[in-house]
């Protein structure tokens, strides 16, 4: 390993390192624009320079440069000094200067460094060149005369989102960056470019001149509209959340989002329920205290045997408002009730049935990967980025078993015959022998298997695969299922699925019909038609105007992620936590106290007053709540071995995901996602065409 000295400190570095990084790990800052620690090197701004010694007598860039035995690096000599003063004058050489009506301004590196490492003046007197504005679609805001050419933007959107669409075109003061054939970005990670631009050159459109840094409030938590639970950071101002940032997690979502994680939070102020409802004998909802909603609720609760109440918990319901749910139904002795909406075959009986058992970050040891009825892009794109930044690396076959969808990288078809899941099992098909064969192999099971009608035999076959192929063994255990809803990890930990005699959600629409079931408790569940509630009265509690309010009888106004301190458990079994960035709106209240006071309307009080004790009970009953933001593993159950045929149903799987921009309340209220789905619709139907 070479051995060096940095401004006079010695250091031992792996072979490959380059001289930045290592100066890094002694805490020397490093000035640069083009290298970032995620992306290939380019060396393109020249603005790292240092001394090296023996070298030629020049300054080097120190992204470049690998560290090399005996080397001396040197990073505040006159000559860096100069040099860096020299590159910086280059670069504000066509820069408009425009910080005070920029954007980025306050968050500029450009602002930054030319403060620290620029001189304040310019030699250069010439008209300063002009670069026309390039259409990135409905989410990056371009001003492409302040590009200084970094191409951080071009090497994120080729290496990491595998959508290689942006690229440089011109040659040297003609150069320009852009799609060459305007469109709309296509990457379900495109929001990242805006965060890696080191000037205002690329921005954020929807947030565009809503207000500077330092006028934000800045909270730490989670996203919650997929089942990843990536890190974010909430910047609101008053009542109003005006945007979402990432967070550094290198476990889960490094430091990138999703584009819906960032800018779906328009939705958090459209079709808001901000106070109780009750649906009047003229068949409209009309307003009504909390008083008045309660007591509907409870009188109408009172008088139902509980045999035929059902409850159901929607894909962003908290795990405190399901417990909460869960304690209310065991106290009226009401066992029907599910979390799966969709009608997933998955049981609560054994955590590792139903967790992503790899995690996120162990996709990386992987080395053979099949996918079942799943489209990581569009479910989970922080999965997906993971899986192609392992597939780069040439460590992971990808084999694919349904929809032949771009993926952003390589993998092989088996079709998408779903029996073909049962030739595997059974030994018959090629795949068998090269997963038992592989050193970590994984398969990945998604929604559009397991929510089908055969889910059950699916599930089993992908059981007895990981069982006979050696997925699980000592120190590796390959089997996952891939959610899509952020609460249901935390619903299937708290056992929120059918007691001993009650219904699941099929159960319980087939009693919707029949008149089994006569009032149905819906906590922000939406996700299903309607209209397979039958006539049953139906009580909504949730934050937003969508499906299940209007078909609700009674609605209590909750409070979304944003407005609460929630606990969520993300697919790979990591508890975690959100914070309240603003309040909710009107009357709206958290989840969990609004059951509370239910039970209380009740006379069936529930056994806490406050979250702490409410938090402390849940961590009774499930330990791993009280493990925040760790990963406890889960214990492998081995099923029976089955050596016949597996009853699986030879109809091909559907997407599961077709509009990856609306996929729960909140994004289906934004205007934002609303125009991301227009615009991506209308280029792929050019594209057919």
């Amino acid at each position: 390993m070479p051995k060096l000295t940095i401004d006079g400190h010695a250091i031992e570095v792996e072979p490959g390192t380059a001289i930045i990084q290592a100066c890094e790990r002694l805490g020397i800052e490093i000035p640069r624009f083009c290298y970032h620690e995620r992306l290939a090197i380019a060396g393109n701004c020249r603005m790292c320079l240092v001394e090296v010694s023996p070298g030629p007598p020049k300054p080097q860039a120190s992204c470049a440069l690998p560290c090399a035995e005996g080397m001396t690096v040197k990073t505040n000599t006159p000559m860096v000094k100069k040099a860096r003063e020299g590159v910086m004058e280059f670069l504000l050489i066509n820069h408009p200067l425009d910080c005070p009506i920029c954007d980025q301004g306050g968050e500029c590196d450009l602002q930054d460094q030319a403060l620290f490492y620029g001189v304040g003046t310019s030699r250069y007197k010439e008209p300063k060149r002009g670069v026309e504005d390039k259409y990135m679609g409905p989410l990056i805001k371009t001003q492409m005369t302040r590009c200084i050419h970094c191409t951080r933007c071009v090497r994120f959107a080729t290496q990491v989102a595998g959508v290689p669409e942006l690229g440089a075109f011109g040659r040297g003061e003609h150069m320009e960056i852009g799609t060459y054939i305007e469109k709309t970005l296509t990457s379900e990670l495109s929001g990242n470019m805006v965060d890696l631009c080191p000037v205002g050159a690329l921005t954020s459109k929807p947030y565009a001149f809503a207000a500077r840094p330092w006028e934000l409030n800045h909270t730490e938590s989670i996203d919650v509209l997929d089942a990843v639970g990536s890190n974010i950071v909430i910047d609101s101002r008053g009542e109003a959340v005006l945007r979402i940032l990432p967070r550094v997690h290198e476990e889960i979502n490094e430091e990138w989002i999703s584009d819906k994680t960032r800018h779906a939070c328009d939705g958090l102020r459209l079709q808001r329920l901000d106070r109780p409802y009750i649906r009047g004998e003229d068949g409209r909802l009309h307003e009504a205290s909390w008083q008045d909603a309660l007591a509907v609720v409870a009188e109408r609760m009172g008088h139902t045997p509980a045999p035929k109440i059902a409850m159901l918990a929607g894909n962003l319901a908290c795990a405190e408002s399901v417990a909460a749910l869960g304690d209310l139904a065991d106290l009226l002795g009401i066992a029907s009730r599910d979390c799966r909406q969709e009608g997933a075959a998955i049981s609560a009986t054994n955590r590792g049935d139903y967790l992503f058992n790899t995690t996120i970050a162990g996709i990386e040891e992987a080395d053979v990967c099949l996918l079942i009825g799943v489209n990581p892009r569009l479910e989970a794109p922080l999965v997906n980025a993971r899986i192609r930044k392992t597939w780069l690396c040439g460590k992971l076959r990808v084999f694919s078993l349904g929809n032949q969808d771009d993926l952003t990288y390589g993998y092989e078809s088996i079709g998408n015959d779903p029996k073909t899941l049962a030739a595997i099992a059974q030994g018959q098909h090629p795949l068998a022998k090269l997963l038992a064969e592989a050193k970590n192999p994984m398969l990945i099971l998604g929604s559009a298997a397991l929510a089908r009608l055969d889910g059950a035999e699916i599930f089993s076959a992908a059981k007895v695969i990981a069982q006979r192929c050696g997925l699980v063994k000592d120190g590796w255990n390959g089997f996952n299922v891939l959610h899509h809803a952020a609460g249901r990890v935390g619903a299937l930990d708290l056992g929120f699925v059918p007691k001993p005699g009650g219904k699941d959600i099929a159960e319980i629409f087939n009693g919707c019909k029949t008149g089994d079931i006569a009032l149905v408790y819906l906590l922000g569940a939406d996700e299903f038609d309607m209209n397979l509630l039958g006539k049953a009265f139906v009580v909504y509690q949730g934050h937003h105007g969508d499906d299940g309010a209007h078909r609700a009888d009674v609605i209590l106004p909750g409070a979304a992620y944003t407005e609460k301190d929630a606990t969520y458990v993300n697919l790979e079994g990591r508890t975690q936590r959100t914070k309240r960035a603003v309040f909710p709106p009107g009357q709206a209240k958290e989840d969990w106290a609004i059951l509370r006071a239910l039970s209380d309307a009740l006379g069936r009080k529930l056994p806490y007053d406050s979250l702490a004790q409410l938090r402390a009970r849940m961590e009774k009953t499930v330990p791993g709540f009280a493990h925040i933001d760790e990963i406890v593993p889960a214990a492998w159950e081995a099923m029976p071995e089955r050596a016949q045929s597996f009853k699986i149903n030879s109809a091909p799987f559907d997407a599961f995901v077709t509009n990856f921009y609306m996929t729960d309340p909140i994004s289906r209220a934004s205007k934002t996602m609303a125009q991301c789905t227009r615009e991506i619709a209308a280029q792929m139907k050019k594209a057919a065409a």
